[in-house]
């Protein structure tokens, strides 16, 4: 078992790899996994942001809590509203520098993508309710 340094889960499969299979399974467009695409990789990327540059956390968060207060409906609509708005997608930087990476991130978070996967499958029983957990410990570290 190893031990994230970026998030702090503990398990025998790097994170990067119980994404890409959470991402697999989002991208079948089936529930449970489907509709929570958006949550998940909010929570992904805010727990491992890496890819995060300086002042692109806003929207995440604010997935996350539309979620956590709202409830999956009004986060996919969110989502959905966020996706037609940026109809050509996230463009990289062609030219000058690339962005600062964010400063002051959370660590150690108290539930993470390995719990979410249980066994590495990501079992549709009981998905939406540990999304929710996910949501919610990382609400709490970026707001502490």
């Amino acid at each position: 078992m190893d031990t994230c340094a970026r998030c702090g889960a503990v398990s025998g499969t790097p994170c990067e790899e119980l994404f890409q299979r959470l991402l697999a399974l989002d991208h079948s467009r089936q529930e449970p996994w489907g509709p929570l695409h958006g949550v998940a990789v909010a929570c992904y990327r805010l727990q491992h942001p890496a890819s995060l540059a300086e002042g692109t956390h806003a929207f995440p968060l604010e997935l996350l809590r539309t979620h956590v207060e709202d409830g999956a409906e009004a986060s996919r609509k969110l989502t959905e509203r966020a996706r037609r708005a940026n109809s050509h997608r996230v463009r990289r930087r062609e030219h000058g520098a690339p962005a600062a990476p964010r400063t002051n991130v959370p660590s150690g978070f108290t539930f993470t993508v390995a719990e979410v996967a249980v066994d590495g499958g990501f079992p549709a029983e009981g998905h939406t309710e540990r999304v929710r957990a996910w949501a919610e410990a990382t609400l709490a570290a970026w707001s502490a």
